[in-house]
């Protein structure tokens, strides 16, 4: 808070005393004063720029300030300024003629109305990020050097140091001003919407694609969709990525299947090269899903992204798609308790490809996987444990001498202050108090998968990844922060039966950890996994499993084409 104010204080202060010191005039402290100004803006924290912004002091407000001030010097002085004012204005325009061509430029090659990868589309490439983020208030830091300049000429009575400063911004602006001018020129292909949607189009009717994975949403929610980009690279049939959102391309995990971001729901709904696709496959209930939902001779088929007990696995929305696939019994059944309108006969037990690596072997040390859910959109649910007990249990867990592994939910803190705070809270105890005895894993990578073999025992709340864990058969608890009895959590909660449940104050958490000291399978409820495992996750090699099915629904979609 101190550094903040200050810097403010000293960037502020410098426009007064620079413009008293060309008026008096007085070179010397022009000069020291527009190097402590100039110093300051790089490390003016953003909080502090942004509210100077919205008090009418902004970034260009403040250069503006010492680029009339150096004027001021100079004619005071009785020096020539005509080429400095001159200059500056002839600065400016060239400034927001940079600005304009690069964001032209942004837009053609950044905003194409179809994104696309793995299709050998042949359009120009980008410029890189560098040239096109020289642009708007950026460029402002150019007229360093004939402000910089006009106070040496002030100091030394020679009108020389201000004309340099001049060339040296001007002949750099104009460098620029070409190179983007000339990237304009060889970008005209990517200008022509009907041109790019063409192109696009024309590959991917070459591809012939089959089966769609489409997917709509925040960026930090890709992982729904990333999840099963290895599962449909293992298909027989031609498959593809269908994204709506333009964060979603970038964010996208790595894969070798091509992907289309279509933004507009009209480029959308009037994209034919994906009419040979007989199956969509679903893994979120968003409003964007209508634009496919809608289109003919395709089976719609939600895959979700991962089984659980939680409400949005038996959304009521769900009903709207042709087929909802399930990893076991256990998804099925979800739906018929929840007498949401999805019928008996759409749904079809898949299984869970993903987890084909998941090892039943824990590590060297014991170690201990704690993977919370994030908080939801209510607090009636009790979604989370972080806020409740995530800084008390990594300590607790910590204390016991036990190796933890924290990989919350990627939305944690995404709704709730509260426990975004205790969030952070468990990391800087990880990575800052304990870095030897605990990891903190966000992002991607390494991924759940591979923490699940990196654990002897996992800790979460009701999720998916609980059902997932199961496939590895180690013991793994479930947080009751409700505190509800066993059999109403367990009625509630099925896919908590075979787990060892663990309340707020944690006074299960001695016994739990005494329990792997058993061995691997060798715990009371080792038993109970086994036979919940099936019951989630169904028999049989899921990878089949799920490509009969996709052979099942393909040739669906090929009936409702005749139909």
């Amino acid at each position: 808070m101190g550094k903040k104010v200050l810097v403010t204080g000293v960037l502020l202060a410098s426009c007064p005393v620079l413009v008293t010191a060309a008026l008096a005039p007085s070179p010397w402290l022009f000069a020291a004063a527009v190097l402590v100004s100039y110093a300051a803006e790089p490390v003016l924290p953003k909080a502090a720029a942004d509210r100077l912004s919205r008090v009418h002091l902004g970034v260009t407000v403040r250069f503006l300030a010492r680029e009339v001030a150096a004027v001021l010097l100079l004619a005071r002085l009785g020096l020539p300024f005509v080429l400095l004012a001159g200059g500056l204005f002839v600065f400016h325009a060239m400034r927001a003629t940079q600005t304009g061509l690069a964001l032209c430029l942004h837009r053609w090659h950044h905003l194409r109305p179809v994104e696309s990868r793995n299709l050998q589309v042949a359009l120009p490439e980008a410029p890189p990020a560098r040239l096109l983020g020289q642009r708007g208030t950026r460029l402002l830091c150019f007229d360093v050097p004939p402000v910089v300049l006009a106070a040496v000429a002030g100091l030394t009575g020679e009108t020389w140091p201000a004309v340099a400063g001049i060339a040296v911004t001007l002949t750099a602006m104009t460098v620029v001003t070409v190179v983007l001018g000339l990237r304009l020129r060889g970008a005209a292909p990517v200008a022509d919407r009907r041109r790019v949607i063409h192109l696009v189009d024309e590959r991917v009717r070459a591809y012939d694609p089959e089966v769609i994975l489409y997917f709509s949403g925040a960026a930090n929610a890709v992982y729904q969709a990333s999840m099963w980009l290895p599962v449909l690279e293992a298909l027989p049939r031609r498959s593809i990525v269908v994204l709506r959102e333009r964060p979603l391309f970038t964010a996208l995990a790595p894969t070798s299947l091509p992907v289309l971001c279509i933004p507009s729901a009209v480029d959308m709904m009037n994209f034919r090269g994906l009419d040979s696709a007989r199956v969509a496959l679903f893994a979120a209930n968003v409003g964007n899903n209508i634009h496919m939902l809608r289109v003919p001779g395709v089976v719609s088929v939600f895959v979700g992204h991962g089984d659980s007990d939680k409400e949005a696995s038996f959304n009521p929305y769900t009903k709207v798609y042709d087929q909802v696939w399930v990893a076991g019994p256990a998804g099925r059944d979800r739906y018929r308790r929840a007498g949401v309108g999805v019928r008996d006969e759409v749904i079809v037990e898949v299984g869970r490809p993903q987890l084909a690596g998941i090892s039943e072997k824990g590590p060297q040390t014991r170690s201990v996987l704690y993977a919370p859910t994030w908080e939801g959109w209510t607090d009636d649910l009790f979604h989370s444990s972080v806020a409740a007990m995530g800084p008390h249990l990594v300590d607790a867990l910590l204390a016991e001498g036990v190796r933890v592994v924290y990989k919350p939910h990627p939305l944690t803190g995404h709704r709730s202050m509260t426990v975004r705070r205790a969030h952070g809270a468990i990391m800087a105890r990880l990575r800052r108090e304990h870095p030897d005895a605990g990891t903190v894993v966000l992002g991607p990578e390494p991924s759940l998968y591979d923490c699940f073999n990196d654990a002897d025992l996992l800790i979460s709340d009701i999720s998916s990844v609980v059902a997932d864990f199961t496939a590895s058969g180690k013991p793994y608890v479930v947080t009751n922060v409700a505190a509800r009895d066993r059999a109403e959590f367990v009625t509630r909660y099925p896919s908590a039966g075979a787990a060892y449940l663990l309340s707020e104050d944690l006074r299960e958490l001695p016994e739990i950890l005494a329990q792997l000291s058993k061995g691997p399978g060798e715990d009371e409820l080792a038993e109970a996994r086994r036979a919940l495992r099936a019951h989630l996750l169904g028999d049989g090699e899921p990878m089949a499993r799920f490509a009969a099915a996709v052979e099942d629904a393909y040739e669906q979609g090929l009936m409702k084409q005749v139909l």
